[in-house]
């Protein structure tokens, strides 16, 4: 058994028990996050909170809103970069993905409904919004553990305030006879937070140690956090954007949902993160005028990282 076979990402449970502030169970598995993405920019996180029922409806939206017809899908627009329908680009073939901007709101949630099915869809709408309740509670958690361990959690009450929460549906589809297995190229992603959640079928991989890329099997209760580029500037590069990729190899069609955290407003480099040892590497930012930054030089800036291109000192 070859040594990438053997490496796995770290599995962090939110029980009912770790998730009480001020328990010692809390403050270990607020070491246990912080550690884990300074090691490898991501870890799995076992939610048992989320029930089946929420599960399946939200991957059985998921699978009806892909039904549409794509001038329909089509309407799914906005004025936020990357905030839209994704989709018919001949180099992702077989990826589609669409977006809820403020999926926990109830007139958002209801204003994408309708825009999708004007005579509405109640049950989409609702498998939704109680997905996403749920696991932007989880960000929270995470973001107030991450904060804790590393003596800012005063934080956690301008995260909270000034979040944007992005929910997408992700679609592919098999590859076809001689189509090419990938789903999505290696990347990683302008967010603060990102979480994947799967559905059936595989096909995420991380990039860990050594270059190696790592396969992360689907689990209906589990959700891979992941550091985005704002995480790494606001750590001061304590740590790393997770690079992550989809590859096909299994059959039938993959879905996925990902919840993205933005920061409505300035990304702010704390002193307390600022040492000899890590002097200090971007200045403060806003996020949205990176993601306006990161769709003018995708593909032209010869920094593959582009927010060190864009705020890096």
């Amino acid at each position: 058994m070859g040594l990438e076979s053997q490496i796995k990402l770290p599995v962090i449970e939110f029980s009912e028990e770790n998730l009480k502030p001020g328990s010692s169970a809390w403050a270990s598995a607020c070491i246990e996050v912080r550690r884990a993405l300074e090691e490898y920019g991501c870890f799995e996180a076992e939610f048992e909170k989320m029930p089946r029922r929420i599960h399946d409806a939200a991957f059985a939206g998921a699978e009806e809103l892909f039904r549409l017809p794509t001038e329909v899908k089509m309407r799914n627009t906005s004025t936020k970069p990357y905030f839209e329908y994704f989709g018919q680009y001949k180099t992702l073939p077989l990826y589609e993905s669409m977006a809820i901007d403020h999926p926990t709101s109830l007139d958002a949630a209801t204003n994408f409904t309708n825009l999708m099915w004007p005579a509405g869809n109640d049950r989409f709408r609702e498998s939704a919004q109680s997905y996403s309740e749920l696991v932007t509670e989880l960000d929270r958690t995470v973001a107030r553990m991450l904060f804790e361990s590393y003596g800012v959690g005063y934080y956690h009450d301008y995260y909270s305030k000034n979040t944007n929460y992005l929910l997408r549906y992700i679609k592919y589809n098999e590859p076809e006879m001689e189509q090419s297995n990938e789903g999505l190229l290696p990347h990683a992603d302008k967010t603060f937070f990102s979480i994947i959640h799967q559905g059936k079928v595989s096909g995420l991989q991380v990039k860990v140690k050594d270059d190696q890329w790592i396969d992360v099997p689907p689990s209906p209760t589990s959700f891979i956090f992941m550091a985005g580029e704002a995480l790494m500037a606001w750590s001061n590069d304590r740590i790393a954007s997770c690079y992550h990729q989809v590859i096909l190899k299994e059959k039938g069609t993959r879905y996925s949902l990902g919840t993205f955290s933005f920061i409505t407003g300035t990304v702010h480099i704390l002193e307390e993160l600022v040492d000899e040892t890590h002097p200090i590497k971007y200045n403060p930012f806003d996020h949205f005028e990176f993601l306006h930054f990161v769709k003018q030089n995708l593909g032209t800036n010869s920094n593959p990282c582009l927010i060190k291109a864009f705020s890096g000192l």
